[in-house]
């Protein structure tokens, strides 16, 4: 499989196109053909409110073709995402699901990337033992989920420190007073867990900490880039 052959499907939880996204994405895969779909495509504003979480329900937050931003459930999300993976491979070589949240696991043919898995592993794999870990999350109620998912994964030694700047809806002045509050806090990495964080991002928030900084989105498709076999040589 050489780059200019290879398709890889990006799904979003919200609507497409991703233009906050997919050029970062392309320039970690160079010459590969991103084929983009939305969990929120072809959705009205009334719609999409159908998809607001429910009592019990994990929040998640994603970006609208105009810009705006959207807290939907997971549970509303699960009712389309698995047709569109199956619908998706026909036309590609592997799939990014393009989100952060925990979700169960999901039918499939071809590679998938889930950078909910992703993330934590890639965090674990420096982060000191004993340490603690910062993480920035979108909204504050995934405070109890993200320290879940980075505990399983870094073990009951690691203390997991939660700050929440939206990309989505916060200036960068919220991000990078969560960036310095999880350095105050005795953080020694901080990972950016929603793949609506940018470089410009993960940046600011380096600055703002001193710390390293491991961004999802990044983190994803460069993993993606080694499997496709289309990453520098």
């Amino acid at each position: 499989m050489t780059a200019s052959s290879t398709r890889l499907g990006v799904v979003t939880i919200g609507q497409t196109p991703r233009v906050d996204l997919t050029p970062e994405l392309s320039a970690l895969l160079p010459g590969v053909t991103l084929v983009e779909r939305g969990v929120l495509d072809g959705r009205t504003d009334g719609e999409i409110a159908t998809f607001a979480p429910r009592a019990g329900d994990h929040a998640l937050t994603t970006r609208l073709r105009d810009g705006r931003a959207a807290v939907i459930g997971e549970a509303a999300v699960l009712r389309r995402l698995p047709a569109i993976i199956t619908e998706l491979e026909h036309d590609v070589d592997a799939v990014l699901l393009a989100c952060t949240g925990r979700f169960p696991a999901l039918a499939h043919t071809k590679p998938l990337f889930v950078p909910d898995r992703i993330i934590a592993h890639a965090v674990a794999a420096f982060a000191a033992d004993g340490g603690t870990v910062g993480v920035i999350a979108p909204l504050a109620e995934q405070a109890t989920d993200t320290t879940k998912k980075f505990s399983r994964v870094l073990g009951a030694d690691t203390r997991i420190a939660v700050a929440v700047s939206s990309p989505y809806t916060d200036r960068e002045p919220s991000l990078c007073a969560a960036a310095a509050r999880l350095a105050d806090d005795g953080a020694g990495v901080i990972a950016l867990d929603c793949f609506g964080y940018t470089a410009a991002m993960r940046d600011a928030v380096a600055d703002a900490s001193g710390l390293p900084v491991v961004v999802a989105r990044s983190v994803a498709a460069r993993l993606a880039a080694e499997v496709l076999g289309t990453g520098p040589r």
